[in-house]
């Protein structure tokens, strides 16, 4: 399989239906869209993967959202992305990445973790709390958000 990783000029052209792949919620994506620097990956001229991040605070950039369609998942895509991202953070002189998953999401902090991230919170009913409906991930509901960091 090759797969090509290109920064998006308009993130705009990422289908929404692949975004909520990582974030049920169309409202909050559409709020970080616009402020969001985008990465997407292509199997040939299929889009296979999204990356979406953002400058939160100074020297600081967080992963908003990093999506890959099932098809396509463990196959090193979500690894790449990153990559690109942590390249990118740097360029814009950024001296941390941060990333969040709900609790449920063992495999990606398995991957967040592989990829340089350590875990450093948690904040506890953010799910109950920023969204209307019950979150719910390998049969587990999604109550808290586990915060992760890099030093970049």
């Amino acid at each position: 399989m090759d797969i090509r990783i290109e920064e998006l000029k308009d993130v705009n052209v990422i289908p929404m239906d692949l975004l909520m792949l990582a974030d049920p919620s169309e409202e909050m994506i559409r709020d970080y869209l616009p402020y969001s620097v985008g990465f997407a990956a292509y199997e040939a001229d299929t889009m296979v993967g999204a990356l979406l991040m953002m400058r939160t605070r100074p020297r600081t950039m967080e992963i908003m959202n990093i999506s890959v369609l099932e098809t396509h998942q463990n196959q090193g895509i979500g690894r790449q992305l990153i990559g690109r991202a942590v390249e990118k953070a740097r360029l814009l002189r950024a001296r941390v990445l941060e990333i969040y998953t709900g609790n449920p999401g063992a495999l990606q902090m398995l991957l967040y973790q592989k990829c340089g991230f350590r875990i450093v919170g948690v904040d506890l009913d953010y799910c109950r709390i920023h969204y209307d409906e019950t979150l719910m991930d390998n049969g587990i509901e999604c109550r808290d958000m586990i915060r992760m960091k890099m030093d970049l």
